[in-house]
């Protein structure tokens, strides 16, 4: 059996959770194996048929609002029962703030090993073979575990979602007791960020800004080419950010957050290491910047050697009538 941890926040499912499941349910196939999920919290009841579309043929339910708020030490004990009951032989989670918490955290407390920023998995005489980079993206290494359960988180954006079929998996609930006197942090409010931007992580296409941009009233360029484009959002620098342009959560990098979108559009970012290492994986890549030996080119698919602030308007106006 593979298990997959399902990340939820405010009663709706993660996206990354799904493109999560549905590599599972590729993998279970090459291995003759089944897939189960897991969905912790009150109030989840009605996701059990949505996890079950996506390939899941047990869904069990955690159902105690102790696990409503996160807290990697009530997640991972809840977890670790789970693992010890139904012993599958992996779990996955998808590689979000959440999940590069929890998985760590199960697998020290399983005493096994763990695959992070997993990009690719493959069945090798029926084993599981995970990808990941290293080196700041410089080179991919490619690895068994030898220990059980086999504890990965796959990067989002990198793995396909499946379209939900209709079959109909069996919902198992759980009863389980969590000693919240013995939980030391939690996470007590979520604050959304003004405007309730789509998170880089999660976006389609990434319309990012680095030194180049000059000044932080010049980010309203890159979200007015944002707002032209479906499912995209506004990243970062982090000379940017350190700047105090704009706030960490657009942050891209080793630093900050590391994203596969379908689109990168890098703006005024020469290309250091630690950003390369946080989207050099995305689908398509377009840099524009003044310096022709910028770093970034030698990653981009396209480039465009030009001042940035007469790139934007003329391509914004381009897609204003290919979106309109």
């Amino acid at each position: 059996m593979i298990l997959v941890y399902i990340e939820t926040r405010q009663g709706k499912i993660k996206k990354a959770s799904l493109e999560t499941l549905s590599e599972a349910k590729r993998r279970s196939a090459e291995l003759a194996t089944e897939v189960a999920a897991v969905l912790a919290g009150s109030g989840l009841e009605e996701l059990g048929p949505d996890v079950s579309a996506y390939g899941a043929g047990r869904v069990y339910l955690v159902p105690n609002p102790a696990l409503d708020s996160y807290s990697a030490e009530a997640h991972g004990r809840v977890l670790a029962d789970l693992i010890a009951e139904v012993k599958p032989e992996a779990v996955f989670f998808s590689a979000t703030a959440r999940g590069k918490d929890l998985a760590p955290r199960l697998a020290a407390r399983l005493g096994v090993s763990l695959a992070s920023d997993v990009t690719h998995i493959a069945v090798r005489d029926k084993k599981l073979e995970f990808t990941r980079p290293i080196f700041a993206g410089k080179a991919f290494l490619l690895f068994t575990l030898k220990t059980t359960p086999q504890i990965a988180t796959l990067r989002p954006n990198v793995f396909p979602l499946e379209q939900p079929g209709t079959a109909a998996g069996e919902v198992i609930k759980k009863d389980t007791v969590v000693d919240e006197a013995g939980i030391k942090g939690r996470v007590v409010e979520l604050l959304a960020e003004k405007g309730g931007e789509l998170d880089v992580t999660e976006a389609e296409v990434i319309v990012s800004g680095g030194r180049g941009i000059k000044a932080p009233e010049n980010f309203e360029l890159l979200k007015q080419l944002s707002a032209v484009i479906p499912r995209s959002t506004v990243g970062a620098s982090r000379a940017a950010v350190d700047s105090g342009w704009i706030g960490h959560a657009h942050q891209v990098g080793q630093t900050g957050k590391t994203v596969s979108p379908n689109l990168y559009m890098a703006f005024g970012i020469s290309g250091a290491i630690q950003h390369l290492a946080g989207m050099s994986s995305s689908k398509v890549i377009v840099a524009v910047n003044k310096d022709s030996e910028a770093p970034i080119f030698k990653v981009a698919d396209y480039g465009i050697v030009g001042d940035l602030f007469e790139v934007i308007p003329a391509l914004k106006d381009e897609l204003k009538k290919l979106f309109e």
